[in-house]
């Protein structure tokens, strides 16, 4: 009986969410692991009784989720603690913790929290140590951006998926489900317990400049069952939490909401039929967490107010039309898009009375603290509405196990789960299932097994250094290969791809975002390499490495591969299709517009080839 409920999660998601076996319907009907989320998120006793012997200060400090600076708790480096005293007026995480009685914590690389296993393990231990001995004593709700591809967080040796688009391309919910369980796992091992992942944005706009490869696709329903797979993969796989995102959905914009107030025009139908599903099926799935969008949709609230600080949107949209009845998160309240409209010390005020929950990174947090309790002292806020939100949190905690003892994990078994063989051959099986052949026109793939010089060049990522990768997974298939970046090439790097190129039995170039030549490829830099190199007569293949979209644009190269990722997972994914180990597998989850004609797609949603490999 319990196989067969657990089976029917993902299903029943896709129903609700507007119909299963549409066109984006994934192959697979569940995870084999899915599970049906407790059905309640009644307030316990405990939770009850917590709230009533918290004072007014404590449970202000529980809706509020900060990064604070340093490797460790208590012994930040000097730099470090200088931030630290800037920002909050102490030294330490362990002080900021306790000083505002915080509910949660967000660790970034840049803020120095995620240098390896063993020391986010130490950090975690003790920012809850932090809060179990101070304030209300309540743990922490400690998170991070592990959506994977372009936004990813952890160090190595974690396992690095190729992000959402990938998975989208490869149309499995097993594989979603998979990774997200994986994910989760190793999160969970270094004491991470809120993932900020998945989006759920339909990425409709190939020009949106802050999702593209961050979402699943553009079809509702594929994003929809890969958004309730990763649901059931992280919450019920790993007994993490996570945040369906960006509502009311981010996924039709010309602007970045890091830094500018996006307008979203889409008429209510629309947003009912494209953007509405993947939440719809979040919800059903069981999510803990919805983040926000500070973006605006007039036809869902025409006041101009983004999303954020949108009653309508997230009370009467959210809350009572999709019934979701878990913890609102706000996306970053330092992000331009959420702060053009309102002063700093209102937004926090705001965002209460539309409906939000948590309130995430405010750029000054003692404006934001000191303007809640003056709006509860004022009467704006009742005190009631601050329980309502505390009680949320605090059910969440408990339903992820933290308000069972300080929630402490143990480094050495951390480094045991974080990348283990099991974990990475996961990885191996699902990015060769995402690679997507879109043009094999000369034939030239899968390449025959000779004795050949292959130049990889175009261009790379100084995280992952993906021409090196590709060029040394090619080397250890047996091709004598040469690794030459050109990043945003000019005229002499260009000259030079050239030169070697013409010397070379093969090149292959790799592209990213080449098609937005306003910002990413200033004045077409790598549409003119791609050109110069096609010019040579030499066999050339062009592989986007982020978007598809790029393909597009090169009708003169005749074999052509998207990846969707520039991982080294996903550069040795690429290799294995080129020189035949694997078949490619990967269907477009978006369609390719044609330049001369973007009503018109040169390559639509769901093209993908494959081939028969040598014997």
């Amino acid at each position: 009986m319990r196989a067969r409920l657990l089976a029917s999660t993902v299903a029943t998601a896709l129903l609700v969410a507007g119909g299963a076996g549409g066109a984006g319907t994934p192959a697979q009907a569940a995870p084999p692991q899915a599970a049906i989320p407790p059905a309640s998120w009644a307030n316990t006793a405990t939770v009850d009784r917590l709230v009533a012997r918290m004072s007014l200060p404590e449970k202000v400090g529980q809706l509020f989720a900060t990064y604070v600076y340093g490797g460790s708790a208590t012994a930040p480096s000097a730099s470090d603690a200088a931030a630290n005293r800037q920002a909050y007026g102490v030294d330490t995480g362990a002080e900021v913790v306790a000083k505002y009685h915080l509910g949660g914590v967000i660790y970034f690389t840049w803020s120095h929290n995620l240098d390896s296993v063993r020391q986010i393990a130490t950090l975690s231990n003790g920012l809850q140590a932090s809060a179990a001995a101070s304030g209300p004593r309540i743990p922490l709700l400690i998170s991070t951006d592990q959506e994977h591809g372009v936004v990813q967080r952890m160090p190595a040796p974690a396992t690095l998926f190729p992000g959402n688009m990938a998975l989208g391309a490869g149309r499995s919910l097993v594989d979603a489900y998979t990774a997200a369980r994986i994910t989760g796992r190793e999160l969970r091992a270094v004491g991470i317990r809120q993932a900020w992942a998945p989006s759920a944005d339909v990425n409709v706009n190939p020009a949106n400049p802050v999702i593209g490869v961050r979402s699943f696709g553009s079809d509702p329903l594929l994003v929809a069952g890969m958004t309730a797979a990763q649901v059931v993969g992280f919450q019920q796989g790993a007994g993490v939490s996570v945040a369906a995102k960006h509502f009311p959905g981010h996924g039709d914009t010309h602007d970045d909401s890091h830094t500018a107030l996006p307008v979203i025009e889409h008429t209510r139908a629309e947003w009912q039929r494209l953007d509405a599903p993947p939440f719809r099926a979040a919800v059903a799935a069981g999510v803990d967490t919805v983040m926000t969008a500070h973006i605006v949709v007039p036809s869902l609230d025409p006041s101009g107010d983004p999303a954020t600080l949108s009653a309508p949107i997230l009370t009467g949209l959210l809350r009572e039309q999709l019934g979701f009845r878990g913890v609102v998160v706000t996306d970053s309240l330092g992000m331009a898009g959420v702060r053009q409209k309102y002063g700093d010390e209102r937004v926090p005020v705001l965002a209460l009375k539309a409906g939000a929950d948590l309130l995430l990174m405010p750029p000054d947090l003692d404006l934001a603290v000191t303007s809640v309790l003056a709006a509860v002292a004022s009467g704006e806020l009742p005190e009631a509405r601050i329980d309502q939100s505390v009680r949320r949190i605090l059910t969440l905690k408990q339903r992820r196990g933290l308000l069972d003892g300080v929630p402490t994990v143990d480094p050495a078994a951390a480094e045991r789960t974080v990348g283990q063989p099991a974990h990475q051959a996961a990885l191996r099986e699902i990015t060769d299932r995402t690679v997507t052949a879109l043009r094999n026109d000369a034939r030239l793939l899968p390449l025959p097994r000779a004795d050949r010089s292959v130049l990889v060049t175009g261009w790379n990522s100084s995280a992952f250094d993906n021409v090196g990768a590709l060029a040394a997974a090619l080397a250890a298939r047996g091709n004598r290969s040469t690794a030459l970046p050109t990043g945003l090439p000019n005229d002499a790097k260009i000259a030079e791809a050239v030169a070697a190129a013409e010397a070379s039995d093969l090149t292959v170039v790799l592209t990213q975002k080449a098609f937005d030549t306003t910002v990413t490829d200033p004045n077409a830099r790598q549409q003119k390499l791609v050109h110069a190199l096609a010019a040579t007569g030499r066999p050339v293949l062009v592989v986007a490495v982020r978007d598809a979209y790029d393909l597009g644009h090169f009708d003169d190269v005749p074999t052509q591969l998207a990846t969707f990722a520039y991982t080294k997972a996903s550069m040795e994914a690429l290799a294995r299709v080129l020189t035949g180990e694997v078949a490619p597998r990967g269907r477009l989850p978006v369609g390719v517009p044609d330049p001369a004609d973007p009503a018109t797609d040169r390559y639509p949603y769901g093209h993908g080839l494959t081939w028969r490999l040598p014997r």
